[in-house]
């Protein structure tokens, strides 16, 4: 019975998440929504490398671009694929949390990133700053019932972006890097089961330093 007050207490949304849920709104409602993150990174940044390549692929990505320039998408990045959020400080007596997330959003081959990486860690991987979304639980709540969040998957990220260009990385061991900077104007962090808000975020947010390599599929790689 306790586990499952506890749950229940996890959807209820703070009042401080309360007065800016019509804010995320108004930027999702003002947005496009995009259906594949791949699909768009694919046209967007037109790499148009092999034997068979369209003779337009690159004029087709010229007019892709310009089409997106300035303009803000809404992406919803599901639970399962939701592995640039980490469990940060949780603390027991003030039942204050944070969530981190590490802007790297990939797809396929490529990836979205908050701004233009300029910096790689030894493995070539992009190096970013995180972003450290708060917020409350009420007084009972557990570390473990907080981890437990990340453990069984249970958090969805729904994110504003405005492409911003194609940055590119050498990698140290050969090849390249490539993806697509953005502005990221705001990241809402739901409980799947429900949608009942986590989180938010917005750009005028500090993100924090230092700045943390994306490793593998988005997650954090082990610095040496």
């Amino acid at each position: 019975m306790r586990r499952l007050f506890l749950t229940a207490l996890l959807l209820l949304p703070t009042l401080a998440l309360a007065d800016v849920d019509a804010r995320f709104a108004q930027l999702r409602d003002q947005a496009e929504a995009l259906g594949s993150l791949s699909s768009f990174l694919d046209k967007y940044i037109g790499e148009c490398a092999g034997l068979f390549v369209n003779p337009s692929c690159k004029s087709n990505a010229e007019a892709f671009r310009a089409k997106y320039g300035g303009r803000k998408l809404y992406m919803i990045v599901g639970e399962d694929a939701a592995t640039m959020l980490t469990p940060g400080p949780y603390q027991p007596g003030s039942g204050n949390y944070t969530i981190q997330v590490l802007p790297y959003f990939p797809g396929d081959a490529y990836a979205l990133t908050l701004g233009m990486p300029t910096q790689t860690d030894s493995a070539g991987n992009p190096l970013l700053p995180l972003i450290r979304i708060t917020g409350t639980t009420p007084e009972g709540w557990a570390a473990t019932d907080f981890l437990r969040l990340f453990s069984n998957k249970k958090i969805r990220a729904q994110i504003v972006f405005t492409p911003q260009g194609v940055w590119t990385i050498p990698r140290k061991q050969g090849g390249k890097a490539q993806g697509v900077a953005a502005r990221i104007e705001a990241i809402l962090l739901t409980f799947a089961p429900t949608g009942d808000p986590l989180g938010l975020w917005f750009a005028e947010q500090p993100t924090a330093a230092p700045k943390e390599p994306t490793g593998k599929g988005g997650k954090k790689g082990k610095k040496k």
